[in-house]
C-alpha cells in the first residue's frame, strides 16, 4: 500500500512538471502572437513590453524606443512604401531551463513589401520567460550570433538550443 502511494505521488509530480512546461510553451506561443499582432498594428509600446528589457534599455528606455521605432517606420514608409504585409507564428521549440532561465525559440514567417520588392522570410525569436511578470520576452535570434552584442544583452550567454538560421527570399513585384 505504501509503494502504491509513492507511485501516485511520483506520477502527480511528473504530471505537474509536464503541465508547467506545456503551459509555459503555450504562453510563449501566446506572447509571440501578441508581439506579431502589435507589430502589424504599429503598436510599438506592446512590442517593447515583449522585448528583452536590456534591449529596450539600450534604446534609451521604452518612451525613446517607441519614438525611434515610430520615426524609423514612418521614414521607411515615406522613402520606399515599406509595409509589413503578414506575420505568422509557426511553432515554439521545447522550453528548456539553463543559466537560471526558461528559454525557447519561436519560428515565424513574415512578408514585407519594400518599393517594388516583396521579401518573404522565415526567422526566429529567442525567448526568455520573465518569472516576475509571467510573460515571454524576445530578441531576434540572429542577434545571438554576434558575440559582442549578445554579451551586452545577456552576459556570459550560452544555450543548448539549436536555433536554425533565418531564410529570406526576395521577388520583384
Amino acid at each position: 500500500m505504501v509503494m502504491h502511494k509513492k507511485i501516485i505521488v511520483l506520477l502527480a509530480i511528473v504530471l505537474l512538471k509536464s503541465s508547467l512546461f506545456s503551459q509555459t510553451k503555450e504562453e510563449a506561443l501566446r506572447d509571440a502572437n501578441i508581439t506579431g499582432e502589435a507589430t502589424l498594428k504599429n503598436d510599438y509600446s506592446t512590442v517593447l513590453t515583449y522585448t528583452l528589457p536590456k534591449v529596450v534599455e539600450m534604446m534609451g528606455g521604452k518612451e525613446n524606443a517607441v519614438k525611434a521605432l515610430t520615426n524609423m517606420m514612418n521614414q521607411m514608409k515615406k522613402d520606399s512604401d515599406f509595409k509589413i504585409e503578414k506575420y505568422e507564428v509557426i511553432s515554439v521549440s521545447d522550453v528548456i531551463k539553463e543559466q537560471g532561465q526558461y528559454r525557447c525559440y519561436v519560428e515565424t514567417k513574415n512578408q514585407m513589401k519594400v518599393a517594388d520588392t516583396r521579401i518573404k522570410s522565415k526567422s526566429y525569436l529567442f525567448g526568455i520567460f520573465d518569472t516576475n511578470n509571467k510573460i515571454w520576452q524576445f530578441i531576434e535570434a540572429n542577434k545571438l550570433k554576434n558575440n559582442a552584442q549578445i554579451n551586452m544583452i545577456i552576459p556570459n550567454f550560452k544555450t543548448s538550443l539549436n536555433i536554425p538560421d533565418d531564410e529570406r527570399n526576395m521577388e520583384k513585384i
